[in-house]
């Protein structure tokens, strides 16, 4: 059996070399890195999470969590790394970064049958069995490569990147823990704000410094997870009713249960608290 070439060592290039492997087939599996890095990825192995660390709900409820228990039944990968790199996010499913890049990354290299090339593929390759698995940083020549192929005028990719918030700035006291929606663990945390705070909070995120759009990026947003500064663009009274909507807190530092707002965020690294993003998590 002649092998399967598999161009692009991310989540779908990875999950993609196990299945052929463990059904007894051959692949061989191109990497560009760290010969080639992209402008958004900057650890060397594979399946480098470059977005949210949340795969979302692993409620069965819906059909992310569905899609899950599905890759589990089919021994994923993916999923086999995740719960063993996890992080408390209650009924989410969050990584640590860099453990499961690494955990992929080792379960690959040990695998009989796996040829893995650390070479930029800048032409597709012909005569063979190919899976293009590199995904919207797809390096120039190939995409020019996929768009000649495909009829498209161009490729797209623009993404919203998590606020970052270092745990020492948070005041524990006037934080708390407490689950999300009500479900799961207590492994958010909960900065309650009331009406002068929450106006402060919009303001300075409107007036702070922003991250300059990059040359491969163009600022078409998806509405369903958009930056937190635009958010505040839109207006005072739009970030509690956004995908970042808080609902109501109930907080034992506030003689108020009502908070006009909160910033709500779940713990990644042991000094770094990455703020929730999407509601549909």
């Amino acid at each position: 059996m002649e092998p399967v070439v598999i161009v692009g060592a991310g989540l779908a290039g990875s999950e993609a070399a196990w299945q052929i492997l463990k059904r007894g087939g051959k692949a061989i599996l191109f990497e560009m890195k760290p010969e080639v890095f992209s402008s958004a990825h900057r650890l060397p192995g594979f399946a480098e999470v470059v977005c949210s660390n949340s795969f979302k709900s692993e409620s069965l409820d819906n059909a992310v969590g569905i899609l899950k228990e599905e890759m589990r039944q089919l021994d994923s990968l993916i999923l086999r790394a995740a719960k063993e790199t996890h992080v408390p996010a209650g009924e989410s499913l969050a990584v640590d970064r860099e453990a499961f890049s690494n955990y992929v990354t080792q379960q690959l290299e040990q695998m009989e049958n796996l040829k893995v090339i650390r070479k930029e593929v800048k032409t597709i390759p012909e005569d063979q069995i190919v899976v293009l698995a590199t995904g919207p940083l797809t390096s120039e020549p190939l995409s020019q490569e996929v768009q000649k192929m495909a009829g498209s005028s161009h490729l797209f990719f623009y993404d919203a990147i998590s606020p970052i918030v270092t745990a020492e700035s948070i005041d524990r006291e006037q934080s708390f823990m407490a689950s999300r929606y009500g479900r799961g663990g207590d492994d958010f945390v909960n900065c309650p704000l009331e009406e002068r705070e929450y106006y402060a909070l919009v303001e300075a995120l409107r007036q702070a410094e922003r991250v300059p759009v990059r040359d491969f990026e163009k600022r078409y947003l998806f509405e369903g997870c958009l930056p937190i500064e635009e958010l505040a663009d839109r207006g005072k009274t739009h970030c509690p009713w956004a995908p970042e909507t808080c609902g109501v807190y109930r907080s034992p530092y506030r003689e108020t249960t009502v908070c006009c707002g909160a910033a709500e965020m779940r713990g990644s690294v042991r000094i770094l608290l990455q703020s929730v993003g999407s509601k549909h998590d």
